[in-house]
């Protein structure tokens, strides 16, 4: 429960930095601070692996809000959905621990957009996230990058994806929806 009201404080706080300063460049890494919570942590002492996912929601929310994406996709009828993502750990996150979740647009490819997130401690990072996520429309349907970027009246200038990444979101890929997927062990 905890996330929830930090999620609609952190809403209320990006929209309040978009009113107060207007929209930031869609490259901009956005900084969200927090601090780790008894409900954060698991058996082990430190902040569970899971609860990283729902934390770096809060950085895209703030990110996406501040640079005004947030109230263009929603007056479009659009919304994002996470299609697949990627963590890396390489130190824990204590109790009463502050960091900083920093998030940054990282790339696009015809089908979805790319961040990074980060949960950083006096500038070191402690784990770092890469989501791939589609834009969808409410009607039904997959909105196309050109779609998008000129709805943002912004010319596509996010740097090209390195072919890690491009390798990445091929490899890890479920197939379509409209497509059978069943749980077949081998």
């Amino acid at each position: 429960m905890n996330v929830w009201w930090r999620t609609v404080l952190t809403i209320l706080r990006a929209k309040a930095m978009l009113r107060r300063n207007g929209p930031i460049e869609p490259t901009s890494v956005g900084r969200v601070r927090l601090r780790t919570l008894p409900t954060d942590i698991d058996l082990l002492g430190h902040m569970n692996n899971g609860r990283y996912a729902s934390l770096f929601d809060l950085g895209r929310f703030d990110l996406l809000i501040r640079t005004g994406v947030w109230d263009l996709v929603n007056k479009q009828g659009w919304y994002a959905v996470v299609a697949s993502e990627t963590i890396s750990f390489r130190k824990s996150l204590g109790l009463w621990q502050r960091f900083t979740i920093e998030s940054r647009l990282h790339g696009h490819d015809d089908k979805a957009v790319y961040m990074v997130h980060r949960a950083v401690v006096d500038g070191e990072i402690y784990a770092e996230m890469l989501v791939r996520a589609r834009f969808l429309k409410r009607g039904g349907g997959l909105v196309p990058m050109e779609e998008l970027f000129e709805a943002l009246h912004r010319p596509d200038d996010l740097p090209p994806l390195e072919p890690w990444v491009q390798a990445w979101a091929a490899s890890s890929a479920l197939p379509s929806t409209k497509k059978p997927a069943p749980s077949i062990w081998r």
